[in-house]
């Protein structure tokens, strides 16, 4: 599939489809976009004019000696560089307002592309990798706009230069218009054709730069592993490998742009030998002047000069149209399923849960649940144990509507969650992860994420009930104390400490915690469990654990093996019965 996509891509029809998406992006920006324009059609107008005023000064000096009229050859000099002057004044002005154009597209594009993450749902950010995320969101982007801002205003000032002089050569000699019937097709074949071979090229280039940063990004953030393992060294050279495949398609992009400039240059100059050999030829046979030859051949360069120039526009082309393809591929992936056009806004909800027949898999031919059956009452404690990749978090994603099952519902409360809108069912739920998640900001604001109307008396009572305030308060500013990135700066039980308070300030009647108290010391570990509890009362709870001690008073534990429900119970009674869960807890408790 993905093959099929690539050689679809690779037409010149696509890529010119892919500006033609960008152009909105530009058109927004009308006000100053309009302005721009009519700076440029000056602009190039008076440049145009250049050749006129200089062949006027050259027909003066064809008099000869004695006849020449100095006063008129100053005239036109002076007024060809007056003509020039204003126009590489409108061309700064102009430049200043494609950057306050680049910096506005910039600024809508991150915007629209980052809110659009947000409503993707989680399946895509559990298939790519966040470094490649980021290389769109920043990089791509940036490609983009740096081509908008300089290569859109290269492209009209070419478009009028060429037209332009077009129109001129052919008021001076018609005839010298036929040198251009040869070379103008050979130059536009010969950038048709190596377009076509550097496009792909550019997009893998953005492919691979974005696997690396993917990769980095990954490295990056397990540093205490790598050292753990002394794998360095190891680490190094993978980097080195996709850095080496990296450059490689960089170098190979560029490389092969390069050649299409000196190539369409080859053929400019071409053109002018041949205006220069029959210019000569019509100047023999008095049909042209030599003020006439002038001009031509001063257009001729100026014709000439846009069409090499665009040659060399074309790579930055390739490379800003495969970012925005990336660009255009997070915007064209599917949001998270709309809710049903009846679907209900839930409040007062009990916390009653009920699974009826569900099966689900993440791949469409792999079974992760099947025939999944169950009923939570409210304000009931549900624990889920069993070995890694059973099936345990799936349910949690179920509950929340990260993912849908192929078959099956899910009840809250006798309505099924399909009817709900997932606002005010996600809203009727609080979550403590495994991977603890703190933002850069202080801690206030990192507890009180999520309700907006807390005050700071609500976020001390949950610190205090968590039971991390005390370590709040001895630091040097408190609760204005400012978390680095991902709260790199506590340890993990305080994070998750932090996370519970955050918790706890949510009134929703249900919760889920999942793997809660893994990889931290018993000591923090009971300190996870007395806030757990606090944060368990009178809410219904499914608690998702490898550590079986955290789970003794659970009303039910469910033993979860191959997506079924393997054993169901009290902790006491699945003991009694030596079945699976006794295996399971014995492992974790023998000696």
């Amino acid at each position: 599939m993905t093959t099929n996509n690539t050689n679809v891509q690779t037409k010149p029809t696509i890529k010119w489809g892919v500006l033609r998406k960008l152009l909105p992006y530009l058109w927004a920006q009308k006000a100053l976009l309009i302005p721009s324009m009519i700076l440029v059609a000056i602009s190039s107008g008076l440049t145009l004019a250049g050749p006129m005023l200089s062949g006027e000064a050259i027909k003066e000096i064809e008099l000869g000696k004695g006849k020449i009229n100095i006063d008129t050859v100053i005239f036109f000099c002076a007024l060809m560089a007056i003509f020039y002057i204003v126009s590489s004044l409108l061309s700064y002005i102009n430049s200043i307002i494609m950057i306050r154009i680049s910096k506005k597209i910039s600024f809508n594009m991150r915007k629209q592309v980052f809110s659009h993450l947000l409503s993707l749902p989680v399946s895509y950010f559990d298939k790519n990798q966040t470094g490649d995320i980021v290389s769109r969101l920043s990089y791509d982007i940036d490609t983009i706009n740096t081509s908008l801002s300089t290569d859109f205003l290269a492209i009209i000032t070419s478009a009028i230069t060429i037209i332009g002089s077009f129109i001129m050569m052919i008021i001076v000699s018609p005839p010298l218009i036929l040198v251009f019937a040869i070379t103008l097709p050979l130059s536009i074949w010969f950038i048709k054709y190596r377009s076509q071979k550097v496009r792909p090229l550019f997009r893998r280039r953005s492919a691979k730069l974005g696997e690396l940063n993917g990769y980095a990004e990954e490295m990056l953030s397990g540093q205490k592993t790598i050292k753990a393992y002394n794998r360095e060294e190891t680490i190094i050279k993978r980097f080195d490998s996709r850095n080496d495949e990296a450059v490689n398609t960089f170098y190979e992009a560029e490389y092969q742009g390069s050649v299409i400039g000196p190539g369409v240059n080859f053929i400019s100059n071409l053109s002018m030998a041949l205006v220069s050999m029959f210019g000569t030829i019509l100047l023999i046979f008095d049909g042209i002047s030599i003020s006439g030859i002038s001009k031509f051949i001063q257009y001729s360069r100026r014709f000439s000069g846009p069409v090499g120039e665009f040659a060399n526009i074309i790579a930055d082309l390739q490379s800003a149209t495969s970012a925005a393809e990336r660009i255009f591929r997070v915007l064209d992936e599917a949001p998270e399923k709309t809710d049903a056009p009846d679907a209900v806004t839930v409040a007062d909800v009990k916390g009653c849960v009920t699974f009826k027949d569900i099966k689900f898999g993440y791949e469409e031919n792999k079974t992760v649940i099947s025939d999944f059956s169950l009923n939570v009452k409210p304000g009931s404690t549900v624990a889920i144990v069993g070995p890694t990749g059973a099936g345990k978090t799936t349910i949690a994603n179920l509950l929340m509507r990260f993912y849908d099952p192929q078959s099956g519902d899910i009840l809250l409360d006798d309505k099924s969650i399909y009817d709900i809108t997932r606002d005010s069912l996600r809203r009727s739920f609080t979550m403590v992860l495994q991977d603890t998640w703190l933002f850069e900001g202080t801690i206030r604001d990192n507890i009180a994420f999520g309700n907006e109307n807390v005050t700071d008396d609500d976020v001390i009572r949950a610190a205090k009930t968590a039971g991390i305030h005390d370590y709040v308060m001895s630091l040097k500013d408190g609760y204005d104390t400012v978390l680095s990135d991902d709260g790199v700066n506590i340890s993990k039980g305080q994070k998750q400490l932090l996370n519970i308070s955050r918790a706890l300030l949510s009134d929703a009647p249900i919760l889920i915690l999942d793997e809660a108290t893994s990889n931290v010391d018993s000591r923090t570990e009971q300190m996870i469990q007395k806030a757990m509890l606090s944060l368990m009362v009178g809410r219904t709870s499914f608690v998702i654990a490898h550590r079986l001690s955290t789970i003794k008073n659970a009303d039910v534990i469910l033993v979860i093996r191959n997506g079924q429900i393997a054993e169901s119970g009290k902790h006491d009674e699945l003991l009694a019965k030596n079945g699976v869960y006794a295996s399971l807890y014995n492992s974790q408790f023998q000696n």
